[in-house]
């Protein structure tokens, strides 16, 4: 099974997408994730990547698009795909299709969390993590249960992501606004776009995309 993940930056697609590798095997292709190990590695691709993200705009399509056609290249032909953050623009989907149909895949399911923008701003600009382990935090819906000190792995030290501020944030929904918008349509004229709520809890999102995809 194959499907993508919309929304706005912060709608929780990493997290859902977290729970269906660890409840169903699918293989999460976050191409934020896959952005920031190439600008991590210092590579060609990541060096370039770094300026466009850290002004809080997206990376162009040919290299967003031959990032995820290496990674499905490295996929068995059980396992599925989750597409975290992409397509984000109408070539980007049309790319997609082509990227799939040269590997014998098809998409099944779009999923669309849908959010309320003035919540979501307070969501990503509180949001922190350890910088040890990794674990996430943040100012108001999770504190450490003792104040400084990481709930897993004991460390003080803590991080936040440079692009989780108002501004940036704002930026990025608005390019989401303009730019991936328009795509739901061509999702939606195949009948295999579903809405959920993203600003529910967790769980209760899961369960909405667990049963989405069982039926």
């Amino acid at each position: 099974m194959n499907i993508i993940l919309l929304g706005p930056p912060g709608a929780g697609k990493g997290t859902q997408a977290a729970k269906l590798v660890a409840t169903r095997g699918m293989v999460q292709l976050s191409t934020g994730d896959m952005l920031r190990a190439a600008v991590k590695a210092g590579t060609p691709v990541g060096q370039k990547a770094k300026a466009i993200m850290d002004a809080g705009e997206l990376v162009p399509d040919a290299v967003v698009s031959g990032i995820i056609g290496e990674r499905l290249d490295e996929m068995t032909s059980g396992e599925g795909a989750i597409f975290d953050g992409y397509p984000r623009t109408a070539a980007q989907a049309e790319a997609l299709d082509g990227l799939l149909a040269d590997r014998g895949r098809s998409l099944d399911h779009v999923v669309e969390l849908t959010v309320d923008e003035d919540a979501l701003v307070e969501r990503i600009v509180g949001r922190y993590t350890c910088a040890k382990c990794g674990e996430g935090y943040h100012d108001t819906f999770k504190q450490p249960k003792v104040a400084g000190v990481c709930d897993v792995c004991g460390s003080t030290e803590f991080k936040r992501r440079p692009d989780d501020n108002e501004e940036t944030v704002r930026t990025r929904m608005a390019e989401y606004r303009a730019k991936t918008a328009p795509i739901i349509p061509i999702y939606a004229a195949r009948g295999i776009l579903t809405r959920i709520d993203g600003m529910g809890d967790i769980d209760t999102v899961a369960a909405e995309i667990a049963t989405l995809l069982d039926g």
